[in-house]
């Protein structure tokens, strides 16, 4: 009786590793008392820092000669050039004392409720970037630009009698003016940046998110607020800070760089509705 032959086992099909389930957001009002603490202290600190205005001019002036040096002087070029068009000075203006801290909040909002897996590494990213950035205003006192009225700079809120970060004494009194090196104005429009472009699916945010910190530097420039290479140590910092974050996430999670996995169907939020950017 002839033997019929084992059939052969059918080969098993390795199924794809499960992702692991994103991280949940946060507790709100623990991030709210976060938050109103690091605010608290940042501007107690930034207000308990010695005004040391002879040392904080004494910075600028080698600021200055350094960037000569270097062929990198284009502060006073701006500035000249914005004051020329009034009708943009103005909205410099506005754009310096409000989206500095509007646009940052918007986005930490967006990442808390839209991309709560990414929050707590890029809003301590933000955090450890501050954090050094008031090592730089206590050991680096430094006057703005529009301080130095001998050197040519005007300052366009005095100068078109326009609103503005310190358009009356009374604002000017509630901060210290010589904390300008780091910018943290280029420091944080980078970090919004960053977040925004790395984690948005819509491309013409990506866009905007992109001309943020460009525009924002052109501002901080041609309204006299801050200088070139102030604005290159916020980068750097903020750029720093995003980095090891980055580095430390992935060694705790042990996983792989952190990017968002495409979907065919439109994606939804950890609370069921559409994603909106």
């Amino acid at each position: 009786m002839a033997q019929l032959a084992a059939p052969h086992p059918r080969p098993v099909e390795k199924q794809p590793a499960a992702s692991p389930a994103p991280s949940p957001a946060p507790r709100l009002w623990r991030e709210i008392a976060l938050a109103a603490a690091f605010y608290c202290a940042y501007t107690l600190v930034r207000l308990l820092i010695p005004h040391d205005e002879a040392t904080a001019y004494a910075h600028a002036s080698q600021i200055l000669r350094l960037e000569h040096a270097l062929g990198i002087d284009v502060e006073l070029d701006l500035n000249h050039a914005l004051l020329r068009a009034p009708s943009l000075a103005k909205p410099a203006n506005w754009f310096y004392a409000t989206a500095h801290f509007a646009i940052t909040l918007t986005v930490l909002v967006w990442l808390y409720r839209r991309r709560p897996q990414h929050f707590r590494r890029l809003r301590t990213a933000l955090m450890a970037a501050t954090g050094v950035a008031l090592l730089g205003f206590w050991l680096y006192p430094l006057a703005p630009p529009r301080f130095l009225g001998g050197r040519g700079f005007i300052d366009p809120v005095v100068a078109l009698h326009s609103f503005g970060l310190y358009s009356s004494p009374e604002a000017g009194s509630l901060t210290n003016q010589f904390a300008a090196m780091p910018s943290m104005h280029a420091g944080w429009a980078l970090w919004c940046a960053v977040a925004v472009v790395t984690l948005s699916r819509r491309p013409w945010v990506r866009a905007i998110a992109t001309l943020y910190p460009i525009v924002t530097i052109l501002v901080i420039f041609s309204t006299a607020n801050h200088y070139l290479l102030d604005a290159a140590a916020g980068v750097l910092i903020t750029a720093g800070a995003l980095v090891i974050s980055g580095l430390i996430h992935r060694k705790t999670t042990g996983t792989g760089p952190v990017k968002d996995h495409k979907v065919t169907n439109k994606t939804r939020n950890t609370d069921g509705s559409p994603d909106s950017i």
